[in-house]
């Protein structure tokens, strides 16, 4: 059985609007909010929004949620209108209309709310509401970073690591990424780890790769982990440690990516870091196959040939092979 280690590439743009979240960190009951609205305060409406969004202190309701963002933006709340704009981007508590979307962000995005430029920004990128222009979305990203959005400085570093909308330049995209992590973007933070891998537009330092991708896994970034346990597999920045990259896969897997749960399969195929047992590896391999990654639909596809923790099937290892490829 051979194993394809998966490098990610530097993809970076969140391709969706994203619910903006009360800055203030502060968790509201849910009776709090709902007085806050019925009297006529917009940001009670818009909290009580986001509760109903995300299901804090309440039953997840979506129509619900974008009443209350109507509300709080007619009255002239622009986060409500930015998340607005994201339901209508989503379909969720209501038809799908993208175009109305790029109108509600536009509109924030011009009363001075950064998170409505950045998301006008990824409807630009992928022409999505829009007519498809990186030159505009480079120039909402620049917009949104320079007024203090992470994911704006982010994906503007993408635009200039692949020349999109901007004359490519790595050294620019190194910054920016640089800028987002410091300002706990932690996406941000893996991209910067692998221009650090590869030696684009800094200097290649293995060690500071590892440590950039650590902080995006500790930060929640299942890339982060994923790449990480590939450092400590090959022993590239950090001393090759096999346990602790099968933990890191395990990280990455169980938060759903998928090239660790295939990964991971490999480890237990081979007894690396990890005791022996090829049933589970077939199960990862699964998982990740049934997750989109080919590499684990081919692996399974092996394991169904040689009859190796599954029950030998050479019908299912081809039809596996076929969807590999």
């Amino acid at each position: 059985m051979k194993k394809v280690v998966v490098l990610l590439v530097c993809v970076v743009i969140v391709l969706v609007g994203y619910i903006v979240l009360d800055r203030s960190g502060i968790e509201l009951p849910i009776f709090v909010a709902k007085k806050a609205c019925d009297s006529g305060n917009m940001r009670g409406c818009y909290n009580l929004g986001v509760m109903y969004t995300n299901g804090d202190g309440v039953e997840k309701d979506f129509s619900k949620a974008v009443q209350l963002f109507k509300k709080a933006c007619n009255g002239g709340d622009v986060r409500g209108c930015t998340n607005l704009g994201v339901m209508y981007e989503k379909g969720n508590g209501i038809e799908k209309n993208e175009q109305k979307a790029a109108e509600l962000y536009k509109k924030v995005c011009n009363g001075g709310e950064m998170a409505g430029c950045y998301n006008l920004g990824t409807m630009y990128a992928k022409g999505s509401g829009v007519e498809k222009d990186f030159g505009k979305a480079a120039e909402l990203f620049k917009k949104a970073c320079d007024g203090g959005n992470m994911r704006g400085c982010r994906s503007l570093g993408f635009m200039y690591d692949n020349g999109n909308g901007v004359e490519k330049n790595e050294q620019k995209a190194a910054e920016l990424y640089k800028k987002a992590c410091d300002g706990g973007d932690m996406r941000g933070c893996f991209n910067l780890g692998f221009m650090y891998e590869k030696g684009n537009g800094v200097e290649k330092d293995l060690g500071k790769a590892a440590e950039l991708y650590k902080k995006a896994c500790d930060g929640g970034n299942m890339s982060g982990c994923f790449n990480l346990g590939i450092m400590y597999k090959k022993g590239n920045g950090v001393e090759k440690n096999e346990q602790k990259a099968a933990e890191l896969y395990k990280k990455a897997c169980d938060g759903g990516e998928m090239n660790g749960c295939s990964n991971l399969g490999f480890m237990y195929a081979h007894g690396n870091g990890v005791e022996k047992n090829e049933q589970k590896a077939a199960e990862l391999y699964k998982k990740a196959c049934d997750g989109g990654n080919m590499v684990g639909c081919g692996n399974l596809g092996i394991m169904y040939a040689d009859g190796n923790g599954v029950e030998k099937d050479l019908g299912k290892a081809a039809q596996l092979y076929k969807k590999a490829c």
